[in-house]
């Protein structure tokens, strides 16, 4: 689902939030657990493991697998069930959430959830690692794919496995691999996907006698020229502070931030595939062909809802974000194919997805397993989700049940089965364990970059710098990019 920025409420983002969908490669997944135990335990004054309190959890955790695959989760929901009642603490950035939670609550007088409006992804999980490291986190989270990583690594996030593992085959091997990071522990339940996707105003591409952009130089032409015509109109805009959006980008150009082999990690944050990526927008930028106002501000929405941007590159999740964002406009965006680097091809980035978490610290962690399955694959819970929160669901069951649109896209009546579509199409996507560290890097770098017009290259080099000597810093094994 789509990550929140600055306190605005946005849908996954993983968006989710993050295959399909997106597939963890299992190289890096089956080192994941070993290294990321290893260093989580060893680390000392790292930015994205110093938080950690525990020697010995995410090994703990790993222990209990076996014992664990056994236990199917109808048994433990029927448990769970027949205990005292109790009372689960829920954040999530998830819009109307709380219309999904009701069904549950009316249901389970015994397990009542108390949904708590978070700010979205990045800013989320500050709080979370925050609050966790103080003892006092919720009991469930919404937590993107990228971040399962930092959380496991600290050791904060519950193994689920012995209540939630029969779960497996209502979701594609990609999202699952995601959230066991490879292993027979659970660390989630995945809730979306999220392939990325351009939208554009109908009315507005007729009106400038615009065609629909298939390759990324057609984009670039046509944002240049329509600005040059219409000087405060916009294709849209480069968003310096959303790195999970350029992340994305640059993975549908080939780039592989994060890879593993054994126990030895390579990070290629500064790769050929990325230099392209943000060559290009930098020259789009100096163009004057987008802009380069952050999304999710006053002057973005104002912009997306009076025709000064008349296309977005987004994601799938967006739904749950356009009532807010332009809501003049119900019906006249449709969603297409993210422009391809290569005239014909079908290769789209992810931006976001995320899972529902059951933190470790929490007392009531077979309830909170309990909850976190039946929301991500009853039909009534993932129904809602499509229909009132915009979520592209990662079980296979609800996806395939998909049929009428989203309500602000009632007339675009093929909008899942190019959801589908382009979720065949995502690529790849390795996380390491130090994402959060690599995002704040992002936004200072590049922020400071947009706003002194200096070259987004730069950036690219500090990030990769940073995140390098955070992770051998914690004890991990990386090899040069």
């Amino acid at each position: 689902m789509k990550p929140m920025l600055g306190g605005q409420s946005a849908v996954m983002r993983s968006p989710r939030r993050g295959t399909r969908r997106v597939r963890v490669t299992a190289i890096a997944a089956a080192a994941a657990i070993a290294t990321l135990a290893a260093a989580g335990c060893s680390s000392q004054g790292s930015s994205s493991s110093a938080t950690s309190t525990a020697s010995s959890g995410a090994t703990s955790s790993a222990s209990a697998e076996s014992s664990a695959s056994s236990a199917s989760s109808a048994s433990s929901a029927s448990s769970a069930s027949s205990g005292p009642k109790v009372t689960l603490s829920f954040w999530s950035w998830v819009p109307d959430l709380n219309k999904v939670v009701a069904i549950w609550n009316a249901a389970h007088p015994d397990i009542q959830v108390q949904v708590q409006v978070q700010a979205g992804g990045d800013a989320e999980l500050t709080k979370l690692l925050t609050a966790a490291k103080a003892g006092n986190p919720p009991d469930l989270a919404q937590v993107e794919y990228q971040a399962l990583p930092t959380l496991v690594t600290n050791n904060y996030l519950a193994n689920i496995a012995q209540y939630d593992s029969g779960l497996k085959s209502d979701f594609p091997a990609g999202n699952w691999n995601q959230v066991t990071l490879g292993t027979s522990a659970l660390y989630g339940v995945p809730q979306d996907a999220a392939p990325m996707a351009l939208f554009y105003r109908a009315d507005e591409f007729k009106k400038y006698h615009l065609t629909v952009p298939t390759t990324w130089a057609q984009f670039a032409a046509d944002a240049t020229k329509l600005h040059a015509e219409a000087p405060g109109v916009y294709l849209g805009t480069f968003s310096s502070v959303d790195p999970g959006e350029f992340a994305g980008l640059t993975q549908q150009a080939g780039a592989q931030w994060w890879s593993a082999s054994g126990s030895t990690w390579t990070v290629d944050i500064d790769s050929a595939a990325s230099q392209k990526v943000a060559a290009y927008w930098q020259s789009l930028i100096a163009a004057g062909g987008v802009d380069n106002q952050p999304q999710w501000t006053a002057a973005w929405s104002k912009g997306m809802n009076d025709g000064k941007y008349i296309a977005w590159v987004s994601d799938v999740w967006a739904p749950g974000d356009m009532p807010s964002a332009s809501p003049s406009n119900t019906g006249k965006w449709v969603m297409t194919e993210l422009p391809q680097w290569t005239a014909g091809g079908d290769v789209v980035g992810n931006w976001g997805g995320s899972s529902t978490a059951v933190l470790a610290a929490s007392k009531h962690q077979q309830a909170a397993a309990e909850f976190a399955a039946w929301l991500n694959t009853s039909p009534a819970a993932t129904a809602a989700l499509a229909a009132d929160s915009g979520i592209y669901p990662a079980d296979t069951a609800a996806e395939s049940a998909l049929s009428a649109p989203p309500s602000y896209f009632a007339n675009q009546q093929n909008f899942w089965s190019l959801a589908k579509q382009y979720a065949a199409e995502a690529s790849p996507v390795t996380w390491g364990p130090d994402v959060d560290l690599a995002y704040t890097e992002f936004t200072t770098a590049f922020g400071g970059a947009v706003t002194g017009k200096a070259s987004l290259l730069g950036p690219l080099a500090q990030i990769q710098s940073a995140v390098v000597s955070d992770m051998k810093k914690s004890g991990f094994t990386v090899a040069a990019g």
